[in-house]
């Protein structure tokens, strides 16, 4: 069928052709093993919506892109709010926010801002799952009673020292998902060097909280009569569904 082809036969993009299938098996490895880790993420979702609480989402650097991959977006579950530090991304200053992730006592200002609550959820994504930002927000979001998911490369952290508060995200978190990315996260080794390209914590790290939160959004649908997902606004119906979510939770969510 013109357009396929096969990975053995194809010779033009050996670098492209190799990233995809690891990621492939990255999805796969993912797949086979945190199943009942996806399923304890699930049923903590749940209970805090249940109980009137937030999913928030947290992570520095990249992994701030995870943050906004879950908010307000089509397909996506209204009750997530992202945590959000500009000092943290990368646009601001891809250098200085490297460091400030590295600094003891931002993350617990950061989070305090949104006011959580014990009957909220906290994912926190960190692909190394050492740096002192994520590690000690984390810590400060169980001192409220919130549970905390981590979503963190287990082989990569295993093989580096901890940050300042002395622990690691694997340690805190209550929930732990490993994404299965290799050590520095790169997939695809260049040459002589031992350098590598094509990174992956992005896609599994995506991967796994869209897995999560529509598991939770197909099993709220058997509670509440209106799904508490938006719909793309060029939909049917989309304006008048996604305003009732937004009214319903623009008091806590500042990003509505």
């Amino acid at each position: 069928m013109k357009g396929e082809y096969s990975m053995t036969d194809d010779t033009r993009l050996p670098g492209a052709l190799t990233y995809m299938q690891r990621v492939r098996e990255t999805l796969d490895a993912i797949t086979r093993t945190q199943i009942d880790n996806i399923e304890q993420a699930v049923e903590a979702v749940i209970r805090a919506i249940e109980n009137d609480g937030l999913v928030y989402l947290f992570g520095t650097g990249h992994s701030h892109m995870l943050t906004e991959e879950g908010h307000y977006r089509a397909g996506g579950l209204a009750a997530v709010c992202p945590v959000l530090s500009t000092s943290l991304m990368l646009h601001e200053g891809a250098v200085t926010s490297t460091l400030l992730e590295r600094t003891s006592g931002v993350g617990p200002a950061v989070l305090g801002r949104y006011n959580p609550t014990d009957q909220d959820v906290l994912f926190v994504f960190s692909n190394s799952g050492v740096n002192a930002v994520p590690v000690e927000t984390a810590i400060a979001a169980k001192e409220i009673g919130m549970t905390v998911i981590a979503i963190i490369a287990l082989d990569y952290a295993s093989q580096v020292p901890a940050g300042p508060a002395g622990r690691k995200l694997a340690d805190v978190a209550d929930i732990v998902l490993d994404n299965h990315g290799p050590p520095g996260d790169a997939l695809v080794e260049l040459g002589p060097s031992g350098i590598k390209a094509g990174p992956v914590s992005t896609i599994a790290g995506a991967y796994l909280l869209n897995a999560i939160l529509t598991e939770a959004s197909r099993r709220l649908t058997q509670i509440y009569e209106m799904p508490l997902v938006y719909i793309s606004a060029n939909m049917p119906g989309s304006r008048e569904h996604n305003a009732e979510l937004v009214q319903r939770y623009r008091t806590r969510n500042p990003h509505l």
